[in-house]
């Protein structure tokens, strides 16, 4: 016993005295298997293209792509998301429902590559085929017409499904867009697709690189259809909407600055839950990293262990396939 009394037995710190004793007790694990890589592929281009705003992230082409994929897979990632652009844009993003369009071209080469072995899954939207950059049909007065969109997104689904993915993300924040993509995959037969939810998307100032990363073009905002960031009893009502709907998992992003709402969510469901940690995530940590102001791979592990910690059953990072290797090595 110390000067200081015996505690009633307590001392917390046992439990931290060496590596393996925190590693025995640890209450949340990562691994490789609930990690998602997002993917970029990029039409008509022979070397991959670097995104300047996100240091290690490429425009892949097709063939870079496949073995992204391959790599993916034999890490033991839970899956990749693919995001095409294209290499022409119009109105209504013909390209997104062109069954020859990029995304479409990208799912097949991916499947080829890894077949089942890696979930494959596909963004369901139109910002990146658009020459306005939203998610939808622009009326005539310049505002989104959620219904119009719908229709698109129909399209889109049944394109992606026919390409072989496994799993569709409407990631729109239409009204409506989960039983829209549901209707249509299971009318066209492709009633084992799944429904990825994009259920609290917030108009996050933290996507600024992503934009860069699919070339955007967009013009104004999308405040209103993404969710203002000060309301979070509002991704309730989103969620009881798009489990209605049959979302088969549903999704928080950005990961970090919402992670109240994650624990929200997952407290709230018996479906899977994701978290996105976007494009501005990235770049801020290895801005401040490439600096020397923060330690680096501490760093990433310590904001993918938080959103597992809120309640994520799996997480979509640009860091997958680096964090699946280390994990693997057992770092």
């Amino acid at each position: 016993m110390s000067e200081h009394g015996s505690f009633n037995g307590m001392r917390p710190r046992r439990l931290r005295t060496t590596p393996a004793m925190r590693r025995l007790v640890s209450e949340h694990r990562l691994h490789p298997a609930e990690l998602i890589l997002p993917a970029f592929v990029r039409e008509g281009i022979s070397e991959p293209v670097p995104v300047s705003s996100m240091p290690g992230v490429v425009q892949h082409t097709r063939d870079t792509l496949r073995k992204a994929a391959a790599e993916a897979a034999a890490a033991g990632l839970g899956g990749i998301m693919l995001f095409g652009v294209p290499r022409e844009k119009d109105a209504i993003g013909s390209a997104g429902t062109d069954p020859d369009g990029i995304l479409q071209v990208a799912v097949r080469d991916v499947k080829a590559e890894v077949g089942d072995d890696l979930v494959v899954m596909s963004d369901l939207c139109l910002d990146e085929f658009t020459d306005h950059g939203h998610c939808g049909v622009v009326d005539e007065r310049g505002r989104v017409d959620n219904d119009a969109t719908l229709e698109r997104y129909a399209e889109m689904a049944r394109v992606q499904a026919d390409a072989g993915v496994h799993v569709v993300g409407p990631s729109g924040m239409m009204d409506g867009q989960v039983r829209v993509v549901r209707e249509a995959l299971d009318g066209a037969g492709h009633q084992d697709v799944s429904i990825l939810a994009y259920t609290a998307k917030y108009a996050s100032a933290f996507y600024g690189p992503f934009r860069e990363a699919v070339d955007s073009s967009l013009q104004g905002d999308r405040k209103t259809y993404q969710q203002d960031p000060a309301n979070a009893r509002e991704s309730m009502r989103e969620l009881a909407l798009d489990l209605d709907e049959g979302a088969d998992m549903v999704m928080v992003k950005p990961a970090l600055p919402y992670l109240d709402v994650l624990r929200r969510v997952a407290d709230a469901v018996d479906v899977p839950v994701a978290a996105y940690q976007v494009s501005g995530e990235y770049a801020m940590i290895e801005a401040a990293a490439e600096r020397g102001w923060i330690e680096r791979d501490r760093t990433i592990m310590e904001t993918l262990t938080g959103a597992k910690r809120a309640g994520a059953n799996m997480i979509l990072t640009y860091w997958a396939a680096e964090v699946a290797q280390r994990l693997n090595r057992g770092e």
